[in-house]
């Protein structure tokens, strides 16, 4: 959502930096990652675009799962309230948009329409930019 569709005039929320991101970027195991930073919720959408790649679909659900309530518990603290932005330009948002995105991939693909529709609609709610980056 771009601040020109943001008409209730909701502020952004902007997620403080994601400690694992410098060590995914060097290129460590995303599995060692989270298990060092179970918070991250980056850690966990790269887990679970990594299973969604191999084909390892429930997996990928419970990584994107696990990615996704790890977000919403920073969103939480950082003054969500449950709707407005999550703007994707800005960096650490990234896994939080990740994980929903990889979520609604997962959903769809176990057969979990419902689930899958919802969190498409959360992502393109949350930043319609994000959506068209992760092709949903």
């Amino acid at each position: 959502m771009t601040s020109g569709d943001n008409l209730l005039g909701i502020p952004e929320t902007l997620l403080p930096e994601d400690p694992a991101a410098e060590l995914l970027e060097a290129g460590q195991d995303p599995a060692e990652v989270a298990a060092r930073h179970p918070v991250s919720s980056l850690a966990w959408a790269v887990l679970a675009q990594d299973a969604l790649t191999a084909g390892s679909t429930v997996e990928a659900y419970a990584y994107a799962r696990t990615g996704y309530h790890r977000a919403l518990d920073q969103l939480r603290k950082a003054g969500w309230r449950g709707q407005g932005p999550v703007p994707w330009s800005h960096e650490p948002n990234r896994g939080f948009l990740r994980s929903l995105a990889a979520l609604s991939r997962a959903a769809g693909e176990i057969g979990e329409t419902d689930e899958q529709q919802r969190c498409s609609a959360f992502l393109r709610d949350s930043s319609r930019e994000a959506a068209e980056a992760l092709g949903l």
